[in-house]
């Protein structure tokens, strides 16, 4: 049987490790490439992080199997056993350019069912984390259940690339929503938006390309609070792929999704 109370303290054990590793490196230099265009960074750090965690992980646990982003974990192509999907840092751009506004992002699953979920802004010291059928917490905070919120008086995550002319949705539909809410953020980092979201710091966060590595512990988390997530098509999440992808307060989900972007 699994010992998931195990799992979840080592975890946190090692991304606080992890995190004292970063912050550490603020006065070094970066080795920055590209991967697939000049704004999609990865640096050296990410690299040294991700191998830190599996390095934790496969001594400790040498049957979980590990989704990374860099590519250090296993080749996954199912969901069974325990599986840790790894963001060594969410929001490299941020991470380069400013020090902040980045997370490490760590989803555990078993047979497909997320159980934890931490998401840690280093800078700030901030540890979102979710332990399945016992809440959500920042630090020793326990975050309450989302209240429903009006559209009115909602702030919604979204980049403002969507609100302009693209590939991947039609814009127009967009465009109504950011009129309509009381106002919009983007801090160039899904796995922060997603904790924001579950501590009610946004209402809602959408984009129309997310890797599972992104989104993984902020499911976990969101569900613990009562939110809802899915594509925006509205179907569920494929967490060995990439999705459109939309959460927040599930009344307004619901709201945003039938009278705005199906419609």
């Amino acid at each position: 049987m699994t010992n998931w109370k195990e799992i979840d303290q080592k975890a946190k054990e090692w991304v606080k490790e992890a995190g004292e590793i970063i912050r550490k490196s603020f006065d070094s230099a970066l080795s920055i490439q590209f991967k697939s265009n000049p704004n999609d960074l990865v640096t050296n750090m990410d690299k040294e992080i991700e191998q830190f965690l599996i390095s934790r992980i496969q001594t400790t646990y040498p049957n979980h199997r590990i989704l990374g982003e860099e590519g250090y974990g296993d080749d996954v192509t199912d969901l069974k056993g325990v599986v840790w999907i790894i963001d060594p840092i969410d929001g490299t751009m941020n991470f380069v350019h400013q020090q902040r506004n980045f997370a490490i992002s760590i989803g555990i699953y078993e047979e497909g069912v997320g159980y934890i979920g931490l998401i840690y802004d280093v800078v700030h010291d901030e540890l979102y984390h979710a332990f399945k059928g016992e809440g959500a917490y920042m630090n020793d905070i326990r975050l309450p259940k989302l209240d429903s919120v009006p559209i009115e008086e909602a702030i919604i995550g979204i980049s403002p690339v969507w609100v302009t002319e693209n590939k991947r949705i039609d814009h127009t539909k967009i465009i109504p929503i950011v009129k309509k809410v009381r106002g919009t953020r983007s801090y160039g980092s899904a796995a922060m938006e997603c904790a924001y979201v579950a501590s009610g710091r946004l209402d809602a966060y959408m984009t129309m390309r997310l890797a599972p590595w992104d989104f993984a512990a902020g499911l976990v988390l969101v569900n613990e609070v009562g939110g809802k997530a899915t594509t925006l098509e509205g179907t569920e999440l494929d967490l060995l792929s990439k999705n459109t992808f939309f959460i927040g307060e599930s009344s307004l989900h619901k709201h945003l999704l039938e009278e705005y972007i199906q419609k």
